[in-house]
């Protein structure tokens, strides 16, 4: 008898600790998608632009995490429907306003249709896209944004698959979001075969993170990311 009751209390003592410490301490999920030079694979290493600031902002906030990059609808499902996971890059809009806690900014960017040069498309506004096909990402906000202005869009799941689209003739524009001043087809095979028509709307990008993320972990991290906003450290071109 006196051996079971000790059996019991070692098993009481090593039990302890877990119920106390029931706290989740898998730290934070962050994904994003591939997106150069904002975000992409080197290796098995998630770098880019907006990469480098997401983890020098769970550095400074001193949270554990994780990232990766999904197809972008995935990766948004999953940061509404996970409590634990934010997502980036991510456009504020009104009508995501309430869906997310919003850690940032991280970027201004614009939103600019590209088409062939070969086309000699003009365009002064929106209304003249009318009657044209514009490729985008199923679920982002520029997708969004043209639907309910009831222009004509053709989504994929992935932002590479669009150049591809426009340079075969299968789409006449492409709504591409970029950072304010970028290059981002510098290098790229389809460098001068693509050329900006129209800027369409000035954005704000975040990290989005789900509205039940714990209130101490969320303010954290909109800390830190104050505070690289006053020290310059958001302002940075840097791709690791």
């Amino acid at each position: 008898m006196k051996q079971r009751g000790m059996a019991w209390l070692l098993a009481a003592l090593q039990l302890a600790p877990a119920a106390a410490g029931a706290v989740d301490v898998r730290g934070v999920r962050i994904v994003g998608e591939h997106l150069p030079p904002s975000s992409m694979m080197e290796g098995n290493t998630v770098v880019g632009r907006e990469t480098v600031k997401v983890r020098e902002i769970m550095a400074r906030a001193g949270i554990a995490y994780s990232i990766e990059l999904l197809p972008w609808k995935r990766a948004y499902a999953q940061a509404l429907r996970e409590t634990d996971t934010c997502i980036f890059s991510t456009t504020r809009t009104q009508e995501r306003e309430a869906r997310f806690r919003w850690i940032g900014p991280l970027n201004e960017a614009e939103w600019v249709l590209y088409g062939l040069a070969e086309r000699h498309l003009t365009l002064r506004t929106l209304d003249d896209a009318r009657g044209l096909v514009i490729g985008t990402v199923l679920g982002d906000a520029r997708d969004d944004y043209l639907r309910q202005r009831g222009l004509s869009v053709a989504p994929v799941t992935q932002e590479w698959l669009n150049p591809q689209k426009l340079l075969l003739g299968r789409i006449d524009l492409w709504a591409v979001g970029m950072a304010v001043g970028s290059k981002p087809f510098l290098g790229k095979e389809w460098e001068g075969k693509v050329v900006p028509l129209l800027t369409f709307n000035r954005v704000q990008t975040y990290l989005a993170c789900n509205k039940l993320l714990p209130e101490a972990q969320a303010a954290a991290m909109q800390r830190a990311a104050a505070a690289m906003r006053r020290d310059g450290s958001m302002a940075r071109e840097q791709v690791r």
